[in-house]
C-alpha cells in the first residue's frame, strides 16, 4: 500500500504548527505473563517484566523539511525549511486570511537549495490572536522536472537468485491510486527479508523506529522509510521496513546492490511487504514513474501484478 503524502496540502488552522519531520520514540521490548515478546511504545509497568525491558530510544535522524509558522504581534510569517541534502519545492495556500494584500485562495512558492531556508510569505492581521487564517502547504523533493535516466534496469530489490511474487503494480491501481503512487511496485517480502538498493545514489531520508502496521488512516506517517536521491534527480522509496532494521544512514552513499534494511509490516500496509516506487518532481508535486527490473543478461523486465521477479 501506498503510505506517502509529501505532495497534498496539509492544512492548518491559525493555532496550528505543522512539520513532516518524524520525532524520535522509545520503544520497548518485554516478554508478557505467558512469555511473548511485546514490542510498544508504552514503558512496561510490572516488576516482572520491567527487569527484562529494553529501551530502545534511538537519536533523531528523520528528514527536516518543513513550512514553519512565526507569529510576532499580529502579522504571521511562513518559513520554508530545507534541511534536506537535495533541492526541495515548496508550496502555501492562503485559503482565507484578514489582510487586504492577499486573496482568498493565492498560492506562494520557492524551490530551496539543500540546507537552506526562505521566507514564503508575511500575513498582516493575523498572529497567534487571530482564529481566520487558515493556510495550506505542500512539499515535493527533488530538483523541478527531473528527468528519469536510469543507465540500467534497477536491480531488484532482494538477494540475488531468490524470486518474490508482485502484489500491486501499474496499471492495476488497488491502492497506488495517486500521480504519486500510480507506478509503484509491491513485492510480497515475507518480513524480515533482506532488502538491497536496487540503484545507487545518496540516502536522504530514513525512519527506522516504527513497529506498528495497519489499514487505518492514522498509520500513514508510521512506516519506516528509506529515500535514495538518484544522480539524476530522481529518488527511490523503499517504504514498510522492519522496526530497527534500517541499515544506512542519511547522507551515505549506497552502490545498487548494498544491504539496506529488512523488509517488514510498518505504517499503512494490510500485510509485510516491500512498497518500491521511484518518483520526481514537478516542482511542488511529485510523480511515480514507471520502472524497469534487471532480468538475466540485463533484459528490461516490466514489473507485473502476480507475476514472480527473480533478482539476477
Amino acid at each position: 500500500m501506498s503510505f506517502r503524502a509529501a505532495t497534498v496540502w496539509l492544512w492548518a488552522l491559525a493555532s496550528a504548527l505543522l512539520t513532516t519531520c518524524v520525532a524520535a520514540q522509545s520503544a520497548y521490548k518485554y516478554k508478557d505473563a505467558n512469555g511473548n515478546w511485546v514490542y510498544t511504545d508504552k514503558a512496561p509497568t510490572s516488576a516482572a517484566t520491567r527487569d527484562d525491558s529494553i529501551n530502545l530510544a534511538h537519536a533523531e535522524e528523520s528528514l527536516h523539511i518543513t513550512i514553519e509558522r512565526h507569529d510576532e504581534g499580529t502579522t504571521t510569517t511562513l518559513t520554508a525549511i530545507n534541511d534536506c541534502l537535495c533541492i526541495a519545492g515548496f508550496q502555501a495556500k492562503v485559503a482565507h486570511s484578514d489582510d487586504p494584500d492577499i486573496s482568498d485562495g493565492a498560492e506562494f512558492g520557492k524551490i530551496l537549495q539543500p540546507q537552506s531556508r526562505e521566507v514564503l510569505v508575511t500575513i498582516r492581521n493575523a498572529g497567534a490572536a487571530s482564529q481566520t487564517l487558515k493556510y495550506g502547504w505542500r512539499i515535493s523533493l527533488g530538483p523541478p522536472n527531473a528527468q528519469h535516466r536510469p543507465s540500467r534496469p534497477y536491480r531488484a530489490p532482494f538477494a540475488v537468485g531468490s524470486s518474490f511474487n508482485i502484489s500491486q503494480a501499474y496499471p492495476n491501481l488497488i491502492t497506488h491510486t495517486s500521480e504519486e503512487t500510480q507506478y509503484a511496485v509491491d513485492i510480497a517480502l515475507p518480513d524480515g527479508t533482506q532488502v538491497y538498493a536496487a540503484r545507487e545514489g545518496t540516502v536522504i531520508n530514513v525512519h527506522h523506529d516504527k513497529f506498528m502496521g495497519g489499514v487505518s488512516p492514522a498509520m500513514m506517517d508510521q512506516a519506516n522509510v528509506v529515500e535514495i536521491l538518484h544522480d539524476d534527480g530522481t529518488i527511490g522509496l523503499y517504504a514498510h521496513l522492519h522496526w530497527d532494521s534500517v541499515r544506512v544512514h542519511i547522507g551515505q552513499h549506497v552502490d545498487r546492490g548494498q544491504y539496506i534494511a529488512n523488509s517488514g509490516n510498518t505504517g499503512f500496509s494490510s500485510g509485510p511487504h516491500l512498497h518500491f516506487c521511484v518518483f520526481r518532481s514537478l516542482g511542488f508535486t511529485s510523480v511515480s514513474v514507471p520502472i524497469q527490473f534487471a532480468g538475466p543478461a540485463d533484459i528490461a523486465i516490466t514489473p507485473k501484478i502476480y507475476t514472480t521477479l527473480t533478482a539476477y
